[in-house]
């Protein structure tokens, strides 16, 4: 119960894998001595199950593990991802039938965006799909403000500097382009938050509607707005081969390897360390400054005009 093996989880995620807490949630609740599993209690992490073999009783109700459920949903605009809102706005969860138990999005659209939105409770093949360094490609619809140039197509490619580096786009079609709006199909293999609508702002085309029509080998298809449909096996089979696809380039790609943390590193172990000792305090440094108008004064910060800020 508390060594990790081949087919043991963490006891955390397993019961947040359950739908009875979040993660941190269930962390507490074992902390507080309410996790019962194989008739011992269990009140100190790390600790590990095994699904199919140990007996988990939370609050002395019997704790199973749920079926893994895949969803599809076309989801509108005004509809936020986050199965927690304290505005009240309507949730993707909320287009979804009772199903007694929690699903969390692959990814994420933001509120003003639609299209395709996976859910499920595969917590390891939602890595697989959304991490950046296996690259699964999802395709969007964006309408842009103004006619933009042939050449745009390059400049998405090469790549366009955001604060957190450049982001580049695997794939850019212009499928028509006027003088008032234009329409391009953006293909992406990273995940950056709102990246494509950063990406063509800063080339000077703001996003009018942005919509993702496919998610590696899925797409709406005839789907309507608002509407979910369960997958069907052969679609989580394309999932699963897309991101092992996707896996099995990058690994042959000669990237550079993510940061990994160390062998044998326990994020509760290191999380209930004891805390580093206080730096001893300088003592106050003692006014030297004249009087507020005298010479002696050195002038402040807001003394003179404003300094501007470039921000490039």
């Amino acid at each position: 119960m508390t060594a990790p093996g081949p087919a043991r989880v963490r006891l955390q995620k397993f019961l947040s894998d359950a739908g009875v807490a979040s993660r941190r949630h269930a962390e507490e609740l074992i902390l507080a001595g309410r996790v019962v599993v194989n008739d011992v209690v269990v009140e100190q992490l790390p600790a590990f199950v095994d699904p199919q073999q140990d007996r988990v009783f939370v609050n002395g109700a019997r704790v199973r593990a749920q079926r893994l459920e895949y969803w599809i949903i076309h989801k509108p605009k005004g509809v936020v991802c986050t199965n927690k809102d304290p505005a009240g706005r309507p949730r993707a969860v909320d287009l979804l039938p009772e199903l007694g138990f929690r699903l969390f999005s692959v990814g994420r659209l933001d509120a003003d965006s639609s299209g395709l939105l996976l859910m499920t409770n595969d917590g390891e093949l939602a890595e697989r799909l959304t991490h950046p360094r296996f690259g699964v490609p999802k395709t969007y619809r964006a309408e842009v403000r103004g006619h933009v140039a042939p050449d745009l197509t390059d400049r998405l490619r090469s790549g366009v500097w955001l604060s957190e580096g450049r982001a580049h786009a695997s794939e850019v079609e212009i499928v028509h382009s006027e003088r008032e709006k234009s329409v391009l199909m953006i293909t992406l293999r990273e995940g950056r938050n709102r990246q494509v609508r950063r990406m063509l702002a800063r080339l000077g085309h703001p996003v009018r509607n942005l919509k993702r029509v496919q998610f590696g080998p899925l797409s709406l298809r005839q789907l309507p707005v608002g509407a979910a449909r369960r997958l069907l096996p052969k679609e989580v089979a394309a999932l699963r081969a897309a991101a092992a696809e996707a896996e099995a380039q990058y690994a042959t790609s000669g990237a550079r390897p993510p940061r990994r943390r160390p062998r044998g590193y326990d994020r509760e172990a290191f999380r209930d360390r004891p805390p580093r000792p206080e730096r001893p305090t300088r003592g106050a440094r003692p006014r030297t400054r004249g009087s507020a108008s005298g010479p002696g004064r050195r002038p402040r910060r807001d003394d003179g005009p404003p300094s501007r800020r470039l921000i490039t």
